[in-house]
Formats: C-alpha cells, structure tokens, sequence
C-alpha cells in the first residue's frame, strides 16, 4: 500500500511559498501522490431557485492543472493526481495539451483522475452540456490517447473533429487515466477505458460492490487486473489511531493500492499543522 496526501484546497491560501512548502514537506514525510480536487466556478446560494451542493461560491479550489505545472518545478518524485479533473467541462485538445506538458516538466509524475462532475450550474456557465456528459467523456478519453500517440489525426466523433492535426511535445510515456464515480455507468467506463480507479466512499459492501463490477467488466473486455489502481482516501478530521488503521486495512481487503489522507476540515491550522497530520497519519498506517 502507498500513502499519499490531498492538498488542502480551501485552507492552503494564496501564498506561492505555503504551497512550495506544503508539498516539498508532503514529499519529505514520503507521501507517494498527492491530490489536487477541481472545481472552476463555485455557486452563489442565494441565486435565483437557490442552490444546493457540498461547495460553494466561497470554497477555494485551486485549478489542478496550473497549480501541478508550478509544483513539478519544486518537487522531485511525488506523483501528481487531479482528484477529479472534470474532464466534459474542458476542451479535449487542450486538456492533452497541458497535461502532456506537465508529464513532461515532472519526468512522468503526473495522473489524469477524471469524472463526470454532478453541478449544473457550473457545466451551464461553462457553455458546456450537462446531458450525455458520460458519453462526451469516454470520446474524449479516446480522443485524449490519440493525440497523445499521433503525429497527425483524422478523427470523426460524436462531440469531437479533428482534422489532419496533432498536438507536439507530446509524452514520451503513458500516462494512466484513473476514473472517479462509483454509478455502475462510471464504473463500466473505468474498467473499459481506465487504469485505474478513484473511489469517494467509504471502505464497506458498496465499494466491494464496486470492485467486483470493475473486475468482471475488464474480465468481459478482455482486459487484465494486473496494474489496475484503486486510490482511495481517508480523513483526518474525526479520525483517530484506531480508525485510520482500521480504514487503511479494510480498503487493502477491498484492494485498494494507494490511500491519500486529506488534513483539511480539522480545525484551524497553517501550513506546519497539515504537515504534522500527515506525519501523525503516517506513522499510525504505516506502522
């Protein structure tokens, strides 16, 4: 089992040299991956019809791409995950672009974890379709390989044409895409077109469940379990000794590869505090 770490979004703040320290601190404590969740536009609750949803207008995210382009430059072998990157709000192109450059600048370190988000208001402001977003991102998965392999493509979709083009630099390496959602839809895309897998719940029957889809669907595609990922998180907040290790055992049980612990949403802190729930995580699960 590897451990990594999430970024605390809404608490790092602004200053380039907290997030320089945080993570250079993060990869010094051994932390394997580390996670940076998306959101681009947050709701305003008191529009018009309301809104309900667990972020919000005030809820800081800071935009996973960008920010992992500024953190390969200061760190050296922690891997880089969007923790979902919501991949049908974004042109496909570009997204190949900038992650094909940022799996450069990093020597390979970066994953792209993507999903099909669940906010409207954001895909509306965006000027992107909410309807078929799970159709529009198994094309652009497709289309995303492709353009990372290709010199020159001639490709003909249902949301996508290119025409006799190609990005370049593009990577030198594979770089897996691990899929976040845990409906059976999204599970059958990620065990048809992903390495790996996201899950967002807890260690229990449903993601047992939620394993045994993934298996059987890459069974039926022929596709092999081995090197297949499952990274799964876990909560410092609440938590203590006894439940963080009983967490990272059962979601081993489960098969899980990878736990990343998130240090935000337990009370006041700055940039040593996160640090230090880390080290105190590690050293319980790691034991």
């Amino acid at each position: 089992m590897e451990y990594g770490v999430v970024l605390p979004h809404n608490e790092i703040g602004r200053d380039p040299g907290a997030m320089k320290a945080f993570v250079q601190g993060a990869e010094a404590l051994g932390a394997k991956q580390l996670l940076i969740y998306d959101h681009v536009l947050g709701a305003d609750r008191s529009r018009p019809g309301g809104f309900k949803g667990p972020y919000d207008k005030d809820v800081a995210f800071h935009e996973p791409l960008t920010t992992f382009a500024y953190i390969a430059g200061v760190t050296e072998t922690i891997e880089l995950v969007t923790t979902i990157l919501i991949l049908p709000q974004r042109q496909t192109a570009l997204v190949a672009k900038q992650v094909a450059e940022i799996a450069m600048l990093s020597n390979n370190r970066f994953r792209l974890g993507i999903g099909t988000g669940w906010n409207k208001v954001e895909y509306e402001s965006l000027n992107v379709p909410f309807e078929r977003r799970g159709a529009r991102q198994a094309e652009q998965v497709e289309l995303l390989r492709a353009l990372w392999q290709e010199d020159s493509l001639d490709y003909t979709g249902k949301f996508h044409r290119v025409d006799m083009a190609s990005i370049n630099p593009r990577p030198d390496q594979h770089i897996p895409i691990w899929f976040g959602g845990a409906a059976p839809a999204a599970l059958k895309r990620c065990a048809r077109l992903g390495d790996g897998w996201i899950p967002l719940m807890g260690a229990n029957d449903a993601a047992k469940a939620a394993v045994a889809l993934l298996k059987s669907e890459r069974t039926a595609a022929g596709k092999s379990w081995d090197g297949f990922e499952i990274l799964a998180q876990a909560q410092y907040a609440g938590g203590t000794p006894e439940r963080w290790l009983s967490h990272s055992s059962k979601w081993q049980e489960i098969g899980a590869t990878k736990i990343a612990v998130a240090t935000h949403n337990a009370g006041d802190t700055d940039v040593d505090g996160h640090l230090k729930r880390i080290e105190e995580y590690f050293s319980v699960v790691r034991g």
